[in-house]
């Protein structure tokens, strides 16, 4: 979502740092850019003012300007600026003192409500947690369905009524059902609204007195721009909210709302739908979420998901072979059914710091799922000695290969392509500093 802010940061920076010293006016112009390129993104422009003259005010006040590295300290203090932007510190959930816990989602329609009470439900269950979801959207066609088929599927119970009834009734119900069943959270999928007029407002002030929720958390998509903070604001007058969770982080709109919707509404974000899959859900780390705008990539996510995934020693093993150049193309194979696990390519290659030029060369953009299941069939279609020594597949194997796999020679040379390039940016990555990043895993 934020790779065209990003790239646009990038820039301002790289002809900020081409001046050698560092005047006011060139810092003025520098923030001039900084301004356009978050406006573009469509970040509140109250919000672009206050932090392009926080950033001002910081830099002049710190002397940064007579440092003996002044770009590097401006690029701090706009981390700073960016990190209080999006709320300091992260913002956790809280817990009641006596079970069961309640969560009351709250949302307009279409913005992911119901896929995110589950996702929140698994992430919940894995921190140890006996959850339970509740259907109380009974307006919604199929809503009740859906949440139920959602949890068949992650195994996580779900509370529906048999037969239609207000959310109050539903909400009661399940109540009793969360004690009987002991129950430590409740996640309350609550009707979405199109907009809240009067009367809506009224059923969401009694069923929010009825629940006494822990928190209240408002689910808003992150690709509606600006119309996702108003939604915040409107919500936040009917009841109080306690926390946001901003969905399709993922997708390609501007991103201004996730810059804007912390500073106008004061509710802290706590957390962040990064795909369609059950676990794509992530806790908000305003820090983390500041260093990959800024291009400097997110290592502490990347070892959280990497220890999810991976074994020490399946991390130990790659690792070495990165080092001593040996990945072979079963080893190429082996390697990314384990990291495919952990979320899109695309999204990997940009929690690494400083490589996000690796997208370009390696076209990461057009490595999707159905890519990759073609470049399994191709290397499947190998002997397995040409796996373990690519270079001698000649002509003719790379035509029988092609044939074994239901693709095309291009197909089986792009693919050989890839993976020398790859060995070779693994080589340089585990080289030198950057053979720290793999030493975090271990």
């Amino acid at each position: 979502m934020f790779e065209a802010l990003t790239d646009k940061l990038q820039g301002a920076f790289r002809r900020l740092g081409s001046h050698g010293t560092i005047s006011e006016q060139d810092l003025d112009e520098a923030l001039r850019e900084v301004r356009l390129a978050l406006l573009e993104a469509d970040v509140n422009f109250k919000v672009v003012r206050e932090f392009v003259q926080g950033v001002k005010e910081q830099a002049l006040g710190a002397r940064v300007l007579s440092s003996l590295t002044p770009m590097q300290q401006i690029i701090d203090v706009v981390q700073q600026q960016l990190m209080e932007l999006l709320g300091g510190g992260q913002a956790r959930l809280e817990h009641a003192k006596s079970a069961p816990t309640v969560l009351m989602l709250v949302g307009l329609k279409g913005s992911g409500k119901t896929t995110t009470t589950a996702k929140l439900a698994l992430h919940l269950r894995h921190q140890g947690e006996n959850a339970l979801m509740v259907a109380a959207d009974a307006e919604r066609v199929a809503a009740v369905e859906q949440l139920v088929a959602l949890g068949k599927q992650l195994n996580i119970p779900v509370y529906a009524h048999k037969d239609k009834a207000r959310p109050a009734e539903i909400c009661k119900a399940a109540m009793k059902e969360a004690k009987r069943s002991g129950a430590s959270i409740v996640l309350v999928d609550t009707v979405g609204y199109v907009q809240l007029d009067p009367e809506e407002l009224k059923e969401l002030v009694e069923l929010r007195k009825l629940l006494d929720p822990t928190e209240v958390l408002l689910i808003a998509d992150a690709m509606t721009g600006q119309e996702a903070v108003h939604a915040a604001e409107e919500f936040g007058r009917a009841v109080p909210l306690t926390g946001l969770i901003l969905t399709k982080l993922d997708g390609d709109a501007r991103g201004g709302a996730a810059l804007s919707i912390r500073a106008v509404t004061g509710v802290p974000i706590k957390f962040v739908g990064t795909g369609e899959k059950a676990d794509a859900l992530e806790p908000f780390h305003p820090d983390r979420f500041a260093s990959r705008i800024l291009g400097m990539g997110d290592v502490l996510t990347l070892i959280e998901k990497a220890k999810a995934e991976l074994t020490d020693e399946d991390v130990e093993s790659l690792s070495e072979r990165m080092k001593k150049g040996t990945l072979t193309l079963e080893d190429f194979l082996t390697q990314y059914q384990r990291v495919r696990r952990m979320g899109p390519f695309s999204q990997l290659v940009g929690l690494l710091p400083g490589l996000s030029q690796i997208k370009g060369r390696l076209k990461v953009e057009d490595m999707d799922e159905k890519f990759f299941d073609r470049v399994e069939a191709i290397i499947y279609s190998m002997t397995a000695e040409e796996r373990r020594h690519a270079n001698i597949i000649d002509g003719s194997r790379r035509r029988r290969i092609a044939q074994g796999s239901g693709t095309t020679p291009a197909d089986v040379n792009r693919v050989l392509k890839q993976y020398k390039e790859a060995k070779r940016i693994m080589q340089q990555i585990t080289s030198g500093q950057d053979s720290k990043i793999m030493s975090l895993f271990g």
